[in-house]
């Protein structure tokens, strides 16, 4: 692999280290330690202490080395994230044997992709943007197209239901990855946003009318807007065959 102007020699190496193109050192700093190894010490500290806390110092006093001998294995904060990704992200599953058509097999993939993600809160904050992945990061992109099989949607269609898909699993995971929101998990508003809306109801009627909510929103909106997006498919679909006839 070489770079081009699309490419950096950064995430070349990057790719080459997810892909198993690199080969690892041949002495390291300590017995036992590789880059496997720094993943996991690196999705344990995002685990327990959150996201922000990971950096390469701190990675390398968990798994027993300097900074410095931690860059002979990951370049650097970069492919840290990148390689904590690939492992924490697990192998996609198989929807292969899901009856009943495209609808329960995209309606399992976001079960199990908001499972992942439960498991390691800070998922949704680290895979975001343009980033180089691992295999197992792309098989979760290959299932989801795959799961939109049989649905009949065009090709520019199904990566734009996939997007959306992934959009709408990442926003419904928790408050913290949501978008702009005037409250959630169905407590209704603060306190504090309570009486700002009372004492500005002229400005904000729709709000300051609203009733409290009638229970927990447990999952944040996820299964009402799965269900319009995947109604809004099968609507688009039987529209344009009924037209073609």
């Amino acid at each position: 692999m070489r770079a081009t102007p699309e490419t950096s020699e950064a995430e070349l190496g990057t790719a080459e280290l997810l892909w198993g193109r690199r080969e690892p050192p041949a002495r390291g700093p300590r017995p036992g330690l590789s880059v496997p190894a720094i993943a996991e010490a690196a999705a344990r500290i995002a685990d327990q202490e959150g996201y922000p806390a990971l950096s390469m110092q701190r990675v390398a006093a968990e798994v027993g080395v300097t900074k410095m001998a931690l860059y002979r294995y990951v370049a650097g904060k970069g492919e840290l994230d990148a390689v904590m990704i690939e492992l924490s992200v697990d192998e996609p599953p198989d929807l292969s044997g899901v009856p009943g058509g495209w609808r329960p097999r995209v309606e399992r993939f976001v079960r199990e992709l908001g499972e992942v993600w439960r498991r390691h809160p800070w998922l949704p904050w680290a895979t975001v943007g343009d980033r180089v992945m691992g295999p197992r990061e792309v098989g979760w992109v290959e299932c989801a197209f795959a799961a939109f099989d049989g649905a009949g949607l065009t090709a520019d269609e199904r990566r734009q239901a996939v997007f959306v898909l992934f959009g709408h699993v990442r926003n419904t995971q928790s408050p913290a990855t949501a978008g702009t929101q005037p409250w959630s998990g169905g407590a209704g508003p603060s306190a504090v946003l309570r009486e700002v809306l009372d004492r500005h109801a002229d400005r904000f009627p729709v709000l300051a009318a609203l009733p409290p909510p009638a229970g927990p929103d447990d999952d944040l909106g996820r299964a009402f807007g799965l269900r319009c997006l995947l109604d809004g498919i099968e609507t688009l679909v039987a529209g344009r065959a009924a037209a073609a006839r």
